[in-house]
């Protein structure tokens, strides 16, 4: 037997060393199913299956990048670069460059994002003059997206009274006309979204029967990770491709479905043994990754899920700590717990920040979080925030580049055409997007013709358009022999746009600048990366592709030692020694959205089961008493996932006291107060001009007869007597800082500190809460 196969349990053993029919593997939290996949893909090229007929569907493209990598190193690199192995996304965008002419498109079709599909959508919205409050892009741009990934073409739609009712209840009853236009006019630019990547591949296997043929003959052997991830879509394509010779491995955790909102759909591994004949089943149970604590502290939450496949995960690793639940009394009390702890377990224990991870339900619960680290000059790293390719200079540039690839793309046109400027107006754009539409070209084909056609617009503005032209197509007959690095240097210079940062000269055209050297510093990676590919040739195009399928977690690196900060969603298939889950309260985690089903409460428990799950040492729960939610401070309660842990698995660093006063008498004899007969008070709004002024000697009176009015006066004999000029001190606030001047005597005492942000500050010592370093 192969030397690597020994590396392998039992367990895993099993899988990787069944080659033939349909088989499942169930891998719990931990248990190595990367592993499996690698090592199956491995053996197979080693039994002698040529690696052109293997595809493998995984989560990111990075992890489809480190798998290559490790089968390289088992099976050798020259076997791995017929290997077909990525996101669906990503496998899908390849095969249908082979194959888009047959749906009328060009093979090298723009891929628009998320953002360029709401612009398009947002301008149909005001081209056809509907509310835009009513018809809001982003809401419209998502019930597309649904439509599209449940195969509910814009045909399918208008033979559908029950969608149309659906949308006219809703008081959008022209919701089937935007999705019309919008297909029409992603389909006019040469452009997809990310939902036709999908959509359009099962046009294809379903409407050409000869590409089905093809693909199957190739595709001998399928893998899936994540399977309890796929949506309708992407489960219609693995069928169809797998049927034949039904060689196909599927790898999940149904414990771990937590994509529901985008369409994921869990009954297709529930259900995946009545799809195919004699599956296999295989179970990993055994977690490498977390303490005993951790792992069986998740299978007493997850138990308490009715739908699931039955499994045992266990783990021969120790005990460990207990996993630790705090209570802070608001959200900022909770982010100075999180970033002091971090801060004390670092020093301790000489740890990296990259140990630590701080996951929530919410992006907005992050700047409590935020703040409290910075104060601690803690770095961390916002993962799912603005993305590099999504800032603006960076889709500047990349519009250029998408215009020469396909002019006929709308999107990136108007993006660009004036910027940086060269006097195309606004006004201009309108008339060319109007004739455009009327003769149902694309934008730039008008912009070709711009002589040809009657169109009212002056010579100087028309030199213009023609100058534009020629630019892009000059640009074009250079990408015919560029790589895509001399082919972007070139149009960053030629454009304009670095010249316009330069003139610029403040620190944020800098930043810009330095923005746009990184993409090219980052094209020249790609483009040395390409040469290790079989079918690669490392042009723009390639690039282009590369940037659009990319998940945020792609572009990490991983040699930045910063706190991780992210979304549990965000935070599935990774891992860390240390994982603080902050906001476990009800209507927060579960998420008051997700409570009207027991469907709904039981994918936020496997939300929960996750988080804990990604956590290899210690576990930290954190919740509030308090919390600012909408501008308001809301009373808040400790999630039931809390209560639902085994309690021999938790430590309370903060134990809630149970006294509660046990009434002598029934409240019910009271009955119930009539409330037509109570008094109405109005309101005082304010204090009237007119009314007197408190007299100040009557206060100070009243002071000396009642202490607890008059204001707490902390003893000056209890200050640090480390407090001295030129002590360094952190405050709970401002941070780290040091005393520049100490005047003031007794309670009067005043510190001059100078924080390290820059800010100069004067605190009453008596109050101020510092701590000298």
């Amino acid at each position: 037997m192969e030397e690597f196969i020994a590396q392998l349990n039992e367990a895993q053993k099993a899988p990787v060393l069944h080659t033939k029919g349909p088989l499942m593997v169930i891998a719990g939290a931990g248990s190595g199913k990367t592993r499996v996949l690698t090592y199956r893909i491995a053996y197979l090229i080693q039994q002698g299956v040529d690696p052109y007929n293997i595809l493998s569907l995984t989560f990111t493209n990075k992890a489809a990048r480190e798998m290559k990598v490790r089968i390289a190193d088992i099976a050798g690199s020259a076997e791995t670069k017929s290997l077909w192995m990525g996101t669906f996304h990503s496998i899908f965008a390849k095969l249908l460059r082979y194959e888009a002419d047959k749906l009328g498109y060009p093979n090298n079709f723009t891929i628009y994002d998320t953002q360029d599909s709401q612009r398009l959508i947002a301008s149909i919205i005001k081209e056809m003059q509907l509310d835009k409050d009513i018809y809001k892009y982003k809401q419209i741009q998502n019930r597309i997206s649904s439509y599209k990934n449940s195969l509910i073409t814009v045909k399918a739609y208008f033979n559908n009274p029950d969608l149309m009712e659906a949308d006219a209840m809703a008081k959008r009853p022209r919701t089937g006309e935007i999705y019309k236009n919008y297909v029409e006019r992603c389909f006019k630019a040469g452009a997809m979204d990310f939902d036709d990547l999908l959509l359009k591949t099962n046009e294809l296997l379903n409407v050409f029967p000869e590409v089905l043929q093809k693909y199957q003959n190739r595709f001998q052997y399928i893998m899936v990770d994540e399977y309890q991830d796929t949506n309708h879509s992407q489960y219609l394509i693995v069928k169809a491709l797998s049927d034949k010779f039904q060689n196909i491995c599927v790898v999940g955790d149904d414990a771990q479905s937590i994509y529901s909102f985008r369409g994921a759909n869990i009954s297709n591994i529930l259900n995946f043994q009545k799809d195919y004949d004699n599956v296999a089943m295989y179970r990993l149970e055994q977690n490498y990754r977390s303490t005993g604590n951790i792992v069986n502290a998740a299978n007493s939450i997850i138990e308490k899920n009715k739908n699931q496949l039955e499994k045992v995960v266990w783990t021969s690793n120790d005990d460990g700590p207990l996993i630790k639940v705090h209570r802070s009394i608001t959200d900022a009390e909770e982010g100075r717990f999180v970033a002091g702890t971090i801060f004390e377990t670092r020093m301790n224990e000489q740890l990296h920040n990259g140990e630590f991870a701080v996951l929530y339900r919410t992006n907005s619960q992050s700047r409590s979080i935020e703040d409290a680290l910075r104060k601690r000059d803690i770095p961390y790293r916002i993962y799912g925030g603005l993305s590099f390719y999504q800032r603006k200079e960076i889709k500047d540039v990349l519009a250029y580049l998408r215009l020469v690839i396909n002019p006929k793309d709308e999107e990136a046109l108007k993006r660009v055409i004036n910027f940086p400027g060269r006097g195309i107006g606004q006004a201009t754009i309108d008339k060319l997007l109007v004739t455009a539409n009327h003769y149902g070209r694309s934008m730039f084909e008008v912009m070709e013709n711009i002589d040809k056609i009657e169109l009212k617009i002056n010579a100087g503005t028309k030199r213009r358009l023609t100058e534009f032209v020629n630019m892009i197509k000059g640009f074009q007959i250079m990408n015919k022999g560029a790589d895509a690095f001399s082919l972007s240097e070139h149009v960053a210079k030629k454009t304009g746009i670095l010249l316009e940062f330069k003139k610029d000269g403040t620190p944020e055209g800098i930043a810009k600048m330095e923005n746009i050297e990184e993409l090219l510093n980052g094209i020249k990676d790609f483009v040395e990366g390409q040469m290790e590919l079989a079918d690669a040739t490392g042009n723009i195009a390639e690039f282009l592709e590369d940037v659009a399928l990319a998940t945020d977690l792609d572009n990490d690196k991983g040699d930045d030692d910063r706190v991780a900060l992210m979304t549990i969603h965000m935070a599935k298939g990774l891992e860390f020694p240390h994982v603080f889950i902050v906001g476990m309260e009800e209507d927060l985690f579960p998420s008051a959205m997700s409570m009207n089903t027991r469907t709904e409460l039981e994918e936020e428990r496997r939300l929960f089961y996750v988080a804990l799950t990604r956590a290899e040492k210690q576990a930290y729960l954190t919740y509030t008493e308090s919390r600012y939610r909408w501008g308001k401070l809301v009373d808040a309660e400790p999630s039931r996932f809390i209560e639902e842990i085994d309690e021999k698995y938790i430590e309370n660093l903060t134990p809630v006291s149970n006294y509660k006063y046990k009434s002598l008498i029934d409240k019910n004899i009271f009955g119930e107060v009539d409330k037509s007969k109570l008094r109405q008070v109005k309101p005082v709004s304010g204090i009237p001009p007119s009314a007197p002024k408190p007299n100040e000697n009557q206060l100070r009176k009243l002071r000396k007869l009642k202490p607890e009015l008059a204001q707490p006066i902390a003893n000056n004999a209890n200050l640090d007597p480390n407090l001295v000029e030129g002590a360094a001190v952190n405050h709970t606030r401002f941070g780290r800082g040091v005393i520049l001047k100490i005047d003031g005597v007794g309670n009067d005492k005043k510190a001059e500190i100078k924080f390290d942000k820059g800010d100069i500050k004067k605190l009453l010592l008596r109050f101020a809460k510092l701590e000298v370093l």
